[in-house]
């Protein structure tokens, strides 16, 4: 079977080439033995990957089970997965079978991986390695032939740096990575999904598809889709329903859409969209990046304002002699604005002056010079240094490893 064929069977909708490139990668791994991990986001349908690589395995006619860890409560995790003896803890009236031993022969799907304790990742990195396993409770090693396929939406790798995911289970995972793209990054994918689950739910709903009026289709493409596929077509079931008539005006597809704030600027559609690695951002982690751009915002501001003084004095003096004029910036948040002794803001750039093309030119050089002059006066204090510039340590640091000044 050719790639459209899986796509057909498995009813995985799209021509983008990360999408193609993650269906080739699963079907050159199913004939082996391989650990291989999926990464994606949530919604993208990382589990259809799973089946085809099991589907497409010497493994087929056994039995396939996926597991989704972070459903089952921590306590009980690892007896669902190695099973347990009677007696070894105070429900345990009985012995019983975990998954691994249920399922031997085939493969087993492990999916939201990170949710996984320690303990637990333990206990499976040995079954990765040697194939043995010990039911809770039990002193007895059994042996398991099954092959473990794991995914998440989470970055491994920081889990690890923050000791949440073991690094030599990683290493055993990631024999093998297909990395399923989000849907914002599949070109005219969106349309096309769009498309096809319209007539889905006008089937099931026994009425005509909808229909995007022209203006509507751009907001597709500028929406972030922070739910993916599942998102788009919990949208377009709700249209269906919802809507009068067959066409779906910009209006109303906007004021239907989950989240209302997460607009890109607009993606040129086409299937040569790269895929990249990404977290989907809860309403905590929006909110964290939020603060961080007004720090480094206002970061950029203070030195600006420290190198301006250097060279030209302080800036009241130069708001007092009318070299400045009083801006606002509101649709900005006044990120990374200047304030005056009233509180007014005001740019750094003069739009009615002359430009310093020679200042412009040298200004890395003199905020350089700038810097190593009060590392030299304070005698390389970093905390007393950053006070004579006026600048918070965390930009003096990013500084002095800019220009090697450490």
């Amino acid at each position: 079977m050719n790639i459209q064929q899986i796509k057909h069977r498995y009813g995985i909708i799209g021509t983008s080439r990360a999408l193609n490139t993650a269906v080739e990668i699963g079907l050159q791994v199913a004939p082996t033995d391989v650990t291989v991990l999926i990464t994606g986001e949530n919604g993208t349908g990382k589990d259809v990957f799973s089946r085809i690589i099991h589907q497409f395995s010497k493994r087929k006619h056994s039995n396939y089970i996926a597991i989704n860890c972070g459903a089952i409560p921590q306590g009980t995790l690892e007896s669902e997965l190695f099973g347990h003896e009677r007696g070894a803890f105070t429900s345990a009236y009985e012995a019983r079978k975990g998954y691994f031993e249920e399922v031997e022969g085939g493969t087993i799907f492990l999916d939201e991986i990170a949710e996984m304790p320690m303990e637990t990742q333990a206990r499976l990195l040995r079954l990765l390695e040697n194939g043995e396993y010990y039911r809770v409770g039990s002193s007895k090693a059994r042996h398991a032939d099954v092959r473990v396929i794991a995914a998440t939406n989470k970055n491994l790798l920081e889990l690890i740096r923050q000791g949440k995911f073991r690094e030599d289970l990683f290493f055993r995972l990631n024999t093998v990575t297909i990395q399923v793209p989000p849907l914002r990054n599949r070109g005219d994918d969106i349309e096309l999904l769009f498309k096809y689950f319209a007539l889905e739910f006008s089937d099931k709903y026994r009425r005509d598809p909808i229909l995007l009026e022209e203006e509507a289709v751009p907001l597709l493409y500028k929406y972030r889709w922070p739910g993916n596929v599942r998102e788009l077509r919990n949208l377009v079931e709700k249209l269906t329903v919802l809507v009068k008539g067959d066409m779906v005006s910009p209006e109303t597809l906007q004021s239907n859409l989950l989240i209302q704030e997460r607009y890109l600027p607009s993606i040129v559609r086409s299937n040569d969209f790269r895929s990249f690695e990404a977290e989907e951002s809860s309403p905590q982690e929006v909110a964290e990046l939020k603060k961080l751009i007004f720090e480094l915002g206002k970061e950029v501001a203070e030195l600006k304002n420290a190198i301006y003084r250097e060279i030209k004095g302080r800036p009241s003096a130069a708001v007092a002699s009318g070299d400045y004029r009083p801006m606002r910036y509101p649709q900005y948040d006044d990120i990374g604005a200047n304030y005056d002794e009233n509180g007014e803001i005001y740019p750094l750039e003069v739009d009615n002056r002359p430009p310093m093309i020679e200042e412009s030119l040298s200004l890395a050089r003199k905020e350089r010079e700038l810097i190593a002059k009060a590392l030299e006066k304070h005698g390389s204090n970093r905390k007393k240094a950053a006070q004579e510039l006026e600048i918070s340590e965390r930009t003096l640091y990013r500084k002095i490893k800019n220009y090697d000044l450490a």
